[in-house]
């Protein structure tokens, strides 16, 4: 039988839930932004410029970026979100108790692109599945609870 979460940490899963829904999306949004920027400076030589010469932004050859680097700055910021969306899913796997395969298929949401969509609507419909059942093993069906005799 699996582990299931403890009663005292019942309280403390929606919070983790709708933080993990949270960093999952701005990650997801994030990867796929980095992507587009690995692909824009591999196949076509360019950066993204903020500030420079050629105006607000600017698409400039690789290595000439004299002003903000938006793509150096979009690869520190997807790296940085990546820690706080690691720890986000670590909240939700020791809470709900999950096995060690559920972490590593968690953490790869962060790496490969649209993945992390997919897996927050997974893990956020098991959790809740898996609490509801818990909570209705806990709690009396109408039909076994006694009714006092009126007088």
């Amino acid at each position: 039988m699996p582990l299931q979460p403890r009663e005292r940490d019942l309280p403390k899963i929606p919070g983790a839930l709708r933080f993990y829904q949270i960093t999952s999306v701005i990650t997801g949004v994030l990867l796929l932004l980095l992507c587009g920027e690995v692909l824009l400076k591999v196949y076509y030589g360019l950066e993204i410029e903020m500030g420079g010469a050629f105006g607000f932004l600017a698409f400039v050859p690789a290595g000439t970026v004299l002003a903000i680097n938006i793509s150096l700055g979009l690869l520190i910021v997807h790296g940085w979100f990546y820690v706080v969306y690691l720890l986000s899913i670590f909240r939700i796997w020791s809470l709900m108790r999950w096995n060690i395969g559920w972490l590593l298929l968690m953490a790869l949401g962060g790496v490969i692109p649209f993945l992390s969509f997919f897996l927050e609507v997974r893990i956020v419909r098991k959790a809740r599945t898996q609490i509801s059942s818990r909570i209705g093993a806990n709690t009396p069906n109408a039909h076994q609870a006694e009714v006092e005799p009126s007088h």
